[in-house]
């Protein structure tokens, strides 16, 4: 009841997404939203075009651009430490919408909600796919799928090289609703054979609906209440099912904290982190640590082999000098091997 509702947008570069927020900031009917824009390069979307609208409730604070890539590619590296600085705030949000990149896989975004930093705090309110009912009626995935086509060569953190086709589906299949776009531009027969086409595509039960340049009652985009996240049935990529469903490992993670009464040296704590990182599958390991003859805290961050330090504040009067570091990956994790790795950074009694 106190997690703070999430909804994700997707859908094809030109389907109209950013035209659905703006319509949505200028609607929310008081809610106060953090925007998080996950678009790039010169085909992305200027986050100067929304926060221009001047909307009271979602100030320029609020609007969070993610630049580095499509964020399904990039979601312990950017999303995940973006979600952890918007909810440490004192005033956070009411409401928080995610527009992805055009190029994104909806279902490793979702599935990031289960992450142990974030799971406790914010729910998947609903994922909607946004469709361009004039490109599908002309049998394209987009109104320009050259432009689609340049935004994917311009990701260089894109590891993914699904087809346009397969991609659609992709969308299709996490979307609790299906926004219909651009329906002043279809007559209403070949309206209905789009419509038909994405009943066969979506989960039973998706909703669809139409809209025109983006305009949707506010009231069928935010309040759905699924918690999508734990609701993964049915979500699968074409990926994971031509793996066997190998995204399901990432349905359930593990955390644990290590206390280490004291560690040799700052280059050998982060040798043994890096090693114990790599020899047991680590997603994220952060905390912070305590270095001989150091009035300051050394704070560390890792993502994957990556491992950043850096002295954040001095020590507090009192406060227990100790290095204390909590450790995140699938579930399940060796916490003994893992434990034990790690304590051999540290100091050795003379």
């Amino acid at each position: 009841m106190n997690k703070i509702p999430v909804t994700v947008i997707t859908g094809f570069l030109g389907a109209g997404k950013t035209t659905l927020v703006k319509h949505l900031l200028g609607h929310a009917k008081g809610k106060r939203i953090a925007l998080i824009i996950n678009e790039f390069g010169e085909l992305g979307v200027d986050r100067e075009v929304i926060a221009a609208g001047g909307h009271d409730n979602c100030r320029e604070e609020d609007m969070i651009e993610l630049s580095n890539g499509c964020i399904c590619c990039t979601v312990a590296e950017d999303f995940i430490p973006t979600m952890e600085t918007l909810l440490e705030r004192d005033d956070k949000p009411d409401h928080i919408v995610i527009e992805t990149s055009g190029l994104a896989l909806p279902q490793p975004l979702i599935r990031a909600f289960n992450w142990p930093e974030i799971k406790s705090q914010v729910t998947v309110d609903g994922v909607v796919t946004v469709v361009d009912a004039a490109a599908l009626s002309e049998g394209r995935f987009a109104a320009d799928e050259q432009a689609v086509a340049k935004q994917r060569a311009a990701d260089q953190m894109l590891d993914h090289a699904t087809p346009l086709g397969e991609l659609f589906k992709d969308q299709l299949v996490a979307a609790d609703l299906v926004v219909v776009n651009k329906t002043d531009l279809v007559g209403e027969d070949a309206l209905g054979d789009v419509e038909a086409r994405l009943g066969a595509e979506i989960r039973p039960g998706t909703g669809v609906i139409r809209a025109r340049n983006g305009h949707v009652d506010i009231g069928a985009l935010l309040g759905m209440g699924i918690g999508s996240e734990d609701h993964l049935e049915g979500r699968d990529s074409a990926h994971e099912l031509e793996h066997g469903g190998e995204g399901h490992e990432h349905d359930d993670f593990d955390s644990f904290a290590v206390t280490l009464p004291g560690v040799a040296s700052r280059d050998e704590l982060l040798a043994v982190i890096e090693e114990t990182i790599r020899t047991h599958d680590v997603l994220r390991l952060k905390g912070w640590a305590a270095l001989p003859g150091s009035e300051a805290r050394l704070a560390i961050q890792a993502v994957g082999p990556r491992v950043n330090a850096w002295f954040d504040r001095p020590w507090k009067p009192g406060e227990a000098r100790e290095t204390a570091l909590v450790v995140i990956g699938e579930s399940p994790l060796d916490h003994d091997a893992i434990r034990q790795s790690l304590e051999r950074a540290s100091r050795v009694p003379a």
